[in-house]
């Protein structure tokens, strides 16, 4: 029986996975968060196996960015990815060659490039879209619709926070 009033035994017992006590690692955000990352990340994949954004981090984001924002650079896209050119350019080349983006010169600056989405890839992007949201409530249907928008909300903030440290 748990002695902390309103809080379940498994949030005041000490907390093991697979029997065993994680160390230090119970009380780190980033355990905890890398290994929510792990699941979810391992269940898109899953559900986006039949796609051309499956498997790596990137091209979903890339994708629904371009979607969102057409013309939009490389460059810009790697600010929001937190990755560099090279990282970023290998996952344009794979949409590119996928066919679900194409690149363009701009017509300012003929060394820059656009990108502008493709007409299979707005198709794509819609399917990502759809199966997003659906992850969302499949994956986090425990949580209470106010107490999603209390989580959303600190993970925004440490998000912006974060973000703000690497700079």
């Amino acid at each position: 029986m748990s002695d902390t009033p309103d809080k379940p035994d498994h949030l005041t017992e000490p907390f093991t996975v697979a029997g065993l006590r994680i160390d230090v690692l119970d009380e780190a955000f980033s355990w905890y968060i890398r290994s929510i990352d792990t699941v979810v990340s391992r269940d898109l994949d899953q559900r986006t196996a039949h796609l051309d954004v499956a498997k790596g981090k990137g091209k979903i984001t890339t994708l629904l960015l371009v979607d969102g924002y057409p013309g939009i650079r490389p460059s810009q896209i790697a600010e929001v990815l937190m990755r560099d050119r090279p990282a970023t350019g290998r996952i344009i080349d794979h949409l590119v060659r996928a066919g679900d983006i194409r690149r363009e010169s701009d017509e300012d600056d003929q060394r820059a490039q656009s990108l502008f989405i493709t007409e299979k890839g707005s198709a794509l992007a819609q399917e990502v879209r759809d199966i997003i949201r659906a992850q969302e409530n499949d994956f986090f249907d425990f949580i209470p619709p106010e107490d999603r928008q209390e989580f959303m909300r600190v993970l925004k903030r440490a998000y912006i926070n974060m973000r703000n440290k690497l700079k």
